[in-house]
């Protein structure tokens, strides 16, 4: 029986976009033992796959290097007969080289890329011309494969759709309006602003972690909409993908929760700040919306991960965004 393991210990998003690199193994070796490496506190996206026979788990927080040791170890005693690092990062090039694995595939730009039986050219376009994120990462299996792109796939259980079920008794959006970075974040006050448009028929729920909270229920409270549930920190990662699939649209900023859409098929309008989709992270949904200022500007994108503020100093990549441009998401859906 063959034996694979993929390798993402990046963030939320990165796991999600990498779960089609388990879709397309699959189908092609549906017989096939297929592990899943992440970083402590990713596992929970995986719960219940039937695709994956085991996720494995490196705690990058608290003794991270013993911990990439012991699963070094681990690895190596696994005996995998390939191993698929989508990340360009030192650690789990080293974890790659040394895992014992007859073939083991990654990118050129990991810097222990020497160690790899097959390397492959990561192609990136900073001026935002370049793949979407899942060819980029189908690209390390298509020798394995074929040149069939697959989308990425979430699978909530059934408990996750009935604590999602709960709330689905009336016509509903989700907003996820958080975001790590500042500049990715498209402002509170713009949300509140959108909001306060809404037809008033329409139940709102806010999305987003236990962090999110505070921010979300200020909103709340500002608002003069009446129908806006605070859900941040209330629902795990599946229990919220099953929630967005089946709203009439779901508004989020370039970050985890657009990522849930993708995996789910849910529709979805994307808020495009300092960052742009050409990077080939946007959304996947079939019903999608990019939602970004109309104007060229001279300074964006100004970075790849965006900034804890805005280099500029104007923020106009997110203040120049109409409550239209928002609005004009949910015509389809009337």
């Amino acid at each position: 029986m063959q034996k694979f393991l993929v390798i993402q210990t990046a963030f939320i998003g990165d796991v999600v976009l990498a779960t089609s690199i388990v879709e397309k193994l699959h189908r092609h070796f549906p017989g096939a033992s297929i592990d899943f490496l992440v970083r402590k506190g990713n596992e929970s996206l995986l719960s219940n796959h039937p695709f994956l026979h085991e996720t494995l788990v490196w705690d990058k927080k608290k003794n991270k290097l013993k911990n990439l040791i012991t699963l070094l170890n681990r690895v190596r005693k696994a005996k995998y007969n390939v191993v698929i690092n989508v990340q360009r990062f030192g650690a789990t090039g080293l974890l790659t080289g040394f895992s014992g694995a007859k073939t083991t595939i990654g990118f050129d730009k990991n810097p222990f890329s020497f160690l790899f039986s097959k390397r492959i050219k990561h192609v990136f376009d900073e001026k935002g011309h370049g793949k979407h994120e899942i060819e980029r990462n189908l690209e390390l299996i298509k020798d394995l494969t074929n040149d069939e792109v697959v989308r990425p796939k979430l699978y909530p259980s059934k408990t996750d759709e009935e604590k999602a079920k709960a709330y689905k008794q009336q016509p509903y959006i989700t907003i996820a309006p958080a975001s790590v970075w500042f500049t990715k974040q498209y402002p509170a006050d713009k949300w509140l602003q959108f909001i306060n448009k809404l037809p008033e028929n329409l139940h709102i729920y806010l999305l987003g972690g236990p962090t999110d909270h505070s921010m979300c229920e200020n909103m709340i409270r500002s608002t003069r909409y009446k129908n806006a549930i605070n859900l941040c920190g209330k629902l795990s990662f599946l229990e919220s993908c099953a929630l967005m699939k089946d709203a009439i649209m779901n508004y989020v900023n370039d970050s985890g929760p657009m990522h849930f859409a993708s995996a789910m098929n849910a529709p979805v309008a994307a808020v495009f700040c300092s960052t742009i989709p050409g990077f080939g992270y946007g959304p996947l949904s079939d019903n999608q919306f990019i939602i970004e200022v109309r104007e060229n500007l001279y300074c964006r994108p100004c970075g790849l991960h965006g900034y804890k503020a805005c280099p500029e100093k104007h923020f106009r990549c997110a203040k120049e965004i109409t409550d239209d441009q928002l609005l004009s998401a949910l015509i389809p859906a009337d």
